[in-house]
């Protein structure tokens, strides 16, 4: 089950559509749906979870926390609105593209996807560009 929670104001128009490109994102990998919980929240929240849990005090449009067990994919995904629209400008995208871009990225992560290093990133891109592109098949 992927749930939608909203911290700010700000909400997905069709969550279904979503969660739709997400389970075929997951399908695609060979991975089993658990429960993902993506949590949209501002750059403040965001921060205090960056501090309190991962000991770093910077802005960040996404942080991940990983429960999958196996090929069953779980996790809560924290995203700030605020640092995707920023993003979306300063990459001269639109805010919804940005937005995709952010959440598979994170159920990527939850797969086993790094981006610590040059090549981890890359492959990481790589991925996150072909399950953009399932997202406008599925419409």
């Amino acid at each position: 089950m992927i749930n939608y929670n909203y911290i700010v104001d700000f909400q997905i128009v069709n969550e279904n559509i979503y969660s739709i490109w997400l389970a075929s994102v997951l399908k695609g990998e060979l991975y089993n749906q658990g429960e993902i919980n993506y949590i949209f929240c501002d750059d403040d929240y965001l921060l205090q979870i960056n501090q309190n849990y991962l000991n770093h005090n910077t802005y960040t449009d996404i942080i991940t926390f990983d429960y999958t067990e196996g090929t069953s994919i779980s996790g809560d995904i924290y995203i700030s609105v605020e640092r995707v629209r920023e993003n979306a400008v300063t990459f001269g995208v639109a805010f919804d593209n940005e937005l995709r871009r952010v959440m598979v990225h994170g159920v990527l992560h939850l797969m086993g996807y790094k981006d610590k290093s040059n090549s981890e990133a890359a492959k990481m891109r790589a991925k996150e560009d072909e399950k953009m592109n399932l997202f406008h098949v599925e419409q």
